[in-house]
């Protein structure tokens, strides 16, 4: 796989994202706040002035920052580009905020605050937006991926990451994703810190948390087809009627978890549900015994079935509500 193949994995989710509406006024805020605290750089002028400036290698990633300030601050940032001649003439765009508005921004994300004497002075060094709603958590962690994050072609792998190069983002990040029952990694790479996730379904569940349900549905087609042709090779050696009528049924039940995640994600599922959803979904091609004794503690045939079966019935549900 090549890395422009593997980027463009990466960019149709962005370009994705940025298409979405912007939001409520709160939303908005917490994805602004995202965005500063992955790509925003504060630099001190003369004169006591200052000026937050935005870094962004996706142009698409640019507008929509430009819109969010645009229309919930009123504010207007200059927007030029530079070209890295070191990194094959890669073209960054650059959005900067004068001190005025620098001082706006600042000022609605809690980091200067007025003085006894009425005159504005810095509080802090990074945003502090409150975002005890989901719908903020959400915004924020689309802000900062729109800045700062990537995900690998699922034809290659499973990985879904931020950079942080902010001291106080990863940990931000490690709450948000812990309220939102996203299990994830951390490690170092060139001294910078990146927050990741692995695994199909756990990145299919951050990709529907961001909002980007066609990605979403990219990456289990192509989870899908995998499956099919690694259980097809597993079940040449079974019988050719049995095989067929239990990998229909799995992938029946596959399609429609898929709709589950693809609506509503499978994090909203009870944990006993979740994860037989992922079990289903990671094999396809085993039995309902053989799933009961994947699991921890093992179950048997039929609490499998029972569990399958309250999975269809959302599935369904959640189709009647379309209708």
């Amino acid at each position: 796989m090549r890395a422009d193949e593997r980027a463009g994995f990466s960019a149709r989710t962005k370009e994705e994202l940025v298409r979405l509406p912007l939001g409520k006024s709160c939303c908005m805020l917490s994805e602004i706040s995202g965005y500063t605290r992955s790509v925003g750089r504060l630099a001190f002028r003369g004169g006591g002035n200052f000026a937050v400036q935005y870094r962004l290698e996706n142009t698409g990633s640019a507008r929509r920052l430009y819109l969010l300030l645009k229309k919930r601050l009123g504010l207007s940032p200059a927007l030029h580009f530079v070209h890295s001649p070191r990194l094959g003439g890669q073209r960054t765009c650059i959005l900067t905020l004068d001190d005025r508005d620098s001082r706006e921004l600042l000022t609605a994300l809690h980091m200067m605050e007025t003085d006894e004497e009425g005159r504005l002075r810095l509080r802090r060094a990074t945003p502090r937006h409150p975002m005890t709603r989901q719908c903020c958590r959400r915004a924020f962690l689309r802000g900062a991926f729109l800045g700062s994050g990537s995900v690998t072609n699922p034809a290659r792998g499973y990985h879904l990451e931020w950079k942080a190069e902010d001291d106080p983002l990863p940990a931000d990040l490690e709450k948000l994703l812990e309220k939102c029952d996203l299990p994830y990694h951390c490690y170092q790479r060139k001294g910078v810190s990146v927050i990741y996730l692995q695994g199909a379904q756990r990145v299919a569940d951050a990709l529907a948390l961001l909002g980007a349900g066609n990605s979403v549905l990219e990456l289990e087609n192509t989870r899908i087809g995998k499956q099919i042709r690694a259980a097809a090779v597993r079940a040449a050696n079974c019988d050719e009627h049995n095989s067929e009528r239990m990998l229909d049924a799995a992938q029946h039940q596959a399609e429609q978890i898929r709709k589950i995640a693809l609506k509503q994600g499978l994090f909203s599922l009870p944990p006993a549900l979740r994860e037989m959803a992922r079990l289903r979904m990671e094999n396809p091609d085993l039995s309902l015994k053989e799933l009961g004794e994947a699991l921890d503690p093992p179950l048997g045939r039929s609490a499998v079935n029972h569990r399958l079966r309250r999975l269809m019935e959302i599935a369904r549900a959640l189709e009647e509500e379309e209708t």
